[in-house]
């Protein structure tokens, strides 16, 4: 498995809600992370790791729902970024849709525009297709970014890190 594809995994698992079976796998994935070639990103997760670990558990899930489903400026819902109205909304939503049904995939339980769905899409789909999916996500990656950096969010680092295999970066730096 190539780095993007390791990356986009682990990152997914980072932004899922972190329930208790959520914490069961922790371990196993940052094991996964060492495997991760390229020094500066693979470090990068594993201090997001270390973040996580080093929070307790409740004070970490509060911080996730503050950060995750109760601000508008930061949802991981990507649809819901600059869009005028539930049209355009709609609109997008299919175009998400049509990336997940173009490489013979479905979403029965996420809606197509939810990130850590889109980042395991990339995962597993041909590399070519993943960066045409990069390249349409990354301006309202970009977005959600900078609201991280705002607010002094942990999760700036760690969208540093899916913007840099969005920009093809993870190749570099061996």
């Amino acid at each position: 498995m190539k780095d993007a594809q390791k990356i986009a995994l682990i990152a997914s698992f980072l932004l899922r809600y972190p329930d208790a079976t959520w914490y069961d796998e922790i371990g196993e994935w940052k094991v996964d992370t060492h495997t991760v070639g390229h020094p500066q990103l693979r470090q990068g997760l594993l201090e997001f790791f270390d973040y996580i670990e080093e929070m307790p558990r409740k004070a970490f899930e509060d911080q996730y729902v503050r950060t995750f489903d109760f601000s508008q400026n930061t949802t991981m819902y990507l649809s819901t970024y600059e869009l005028q109205g539930t049209g355009e909304q709609a609109e997008e939503l299919v175009k998400f849709k049509a990336f997940f049904l173009e490489n013979d995939y479905d979403l029965p339980k996420e809606m197509p525009d939810y990130i850590p769905a889109l980042l395991e899409l990339c995962a597993v789909i041909d590399e070519e297709k993943a960066r045409e999916i990069y390249d349409y996500c990354k301006p309202k990656l970009e977005y959600i970014r900078e609201r991280f950096i705002e607010a002094k969010l942990p999760y700036a680092f760690l969208f540093d890190i899916i913007l840099s295999v969005a920009n093809g970066l993870e190749d570099d730096g061996r």
